[in-house]
């Protein structure tokens, strides 16, 4: 989603929401972010998983130095200790082999994701060992641009929306997905704000 599209979304929730038009004014508009699509960006949604964006920058890189080229196959030639040196725990090294595995088998299709539902589409990616509903929406949002997508597991959101709504306690996923029905078809748009609205609010 690019900038005249957060735009229009952000304009939409505002009108619908006077607590996000109030922030609106007082933080502006967040700024696209966009993610590599295919093995590259599910393999640095592994990596990242429990860990600061800087040290996951690291060890992609070290994964990256380690491969001729970033797919599947180049990763199944690895010894499993060698991603382990690059930094990955072994659940991890599981995982991004078996990720590996799973494209190289023809049992999980990338390229196929693009045209199935959101939901269809998580129910997918959940189906590999290691990626969860977040892991999935984030995907979904960052890779594939898809504009209803709210990842509620994610912790930054959900602490965004305690400080904006001055809740006295931080909402539940369940809670939290609740909370910003009235987003939609925006959410995508809506869990932007939250990210920037986090990072420029103080604890």
């Amino acid at each position: 989603m690019g900038r005249n599209r957060i735009r229009l979304g952000m304009d939409a929730i505002a009108s619908a929401d006077e607590v996000i038009a109030t922030a609106l004014v007082d933080f502006g508009y967040p700024e696209p972010r966009v993610r590599t699509r295919g093995f590259e960006a599910f393999l640095s949604i592994i990596v990242s998983q429990q860990l600061s964006n800087e040290a996951a920058a690291t060890i992609l890189g070290r994964i990256r130095g380690l491969l001729p080229e970033m797919s599947p196959d180049a990763l199944l030639k690895l010894r499993e200790t060698s991603l382990r040196e690059a930094g990955l725990s072994w659940r991890k090294v599981e995982y991004a082999t078996g990720l590996a595995r799973a494209i190289s088998e023809g049992r999980f299709g990338l390229n196929e994701l693009e045209d199935l539902s959101d939901d269809e589409a998580i129910r997918e990616i959940i189906a590999v060992r290691g990626f969860g509903r977040w892991s999935a929406e984030v995907y979904l949002l960052f890779s594939l641009q898809r504009q209803d997508i709210f990842p509620a597991d994610d912790l930054a959101l959900r602490v965004a929306l305690q400080r904006l709504l001055h809740l006295d306690a931080r909402p539940t996923a369940a809670v939290a997905r609740r909370l910003v029905d009235h987003w939609a078809p925006w959410r995508s748009v809506g869990s932007l704000f939250l990210w920037h609205f986090y990072r420029g609010v103080p604890a």
